[in-house]
């Protein structure tokens, strides 16, 4: 079993008020673009696209063949959104995207990234196993939080709300109209749209 390391640096706007945190990226024949959510079957920027434009292929090239990365790069800085994974370093236990199968040798250093995100106010999970490693991180039970809500966290001199989302994963058992109803209440709760 090989271990793999994090294909991209950490997306960190100096403005970020928000940072989101995935697992780990899908293997790089899935990808569309080389930067976070790669793979054209994962729906995060279909649920930002239907949140923030109303239009569920907003992110997609002219061809619809790839997300565009400058065009959410451009997005995401504007409204201060920072991108990462809880895995910097990890094993896939079978040879699949499934977090199911992923075990994180090593982890997101989580206070090192928050000491350079210092307007940062909120961390969002944006799966089961980045939420398991994250709660981990801060030693947190999950069991505090249900999907879609959030609790607020005393850590790092700060009081971070911790919000528990819904996978962006297609095999995760919810719709992209759901899905994304549920992050744009969170985006509404931290004035964000």
């Amino acid at each position: 079993m090989q271990i793999e390391e994090h294909p991209f640096p950490l997306f960190l706007p100096s403005n970020a008020k928000l940072l989101m945190l995935g697992s780990f990226p899908t293997k790089k024949e899935k990808w569309s673009m080389d930067f976070y959510y790669p793979n054209i079957q994962n729906d995060m920027w279909r649920i930002f696209g239907l949140i923030f434009f109303n239009n569920k292929n907003y992110f997609l090239n002219q061809t619809s063949t790839a997300f565009d990365k400058e065009k959410i790069i451009f997005f995401l800085t504007n409204k201060g959104i920072a991108l990462g994974d809880v895995g910097q370093k990890i094993i896939r236990l079978k040879d699949n995207a499934s977090d199911k199968f992923l075990s994180i040798i090593e982890p997101i250093k989580i206070d090192q990234v928050l000491l350079q995100l210092k307007q940062c106010t909120t961390i969002v999970s944006t799966g089961e196993k980045s939420l398991e490693k994250l709660f981990n991180i801060l030693n947190i039970n999950k069991k505090l939080i249900k999907p879609g809500n959030h609790i607020i966290h005393y850590i790092y001199n700060k009081n971070l709300n911790i919000y528990r989302m819904p996978s962006s994963s297609r095999a995760y058992p919810l719709n992209l109209e759901k899905k994304s109803i549920i992050y744009k209440q969170m985006f509404k709760e931290l004035n964000m749209l």
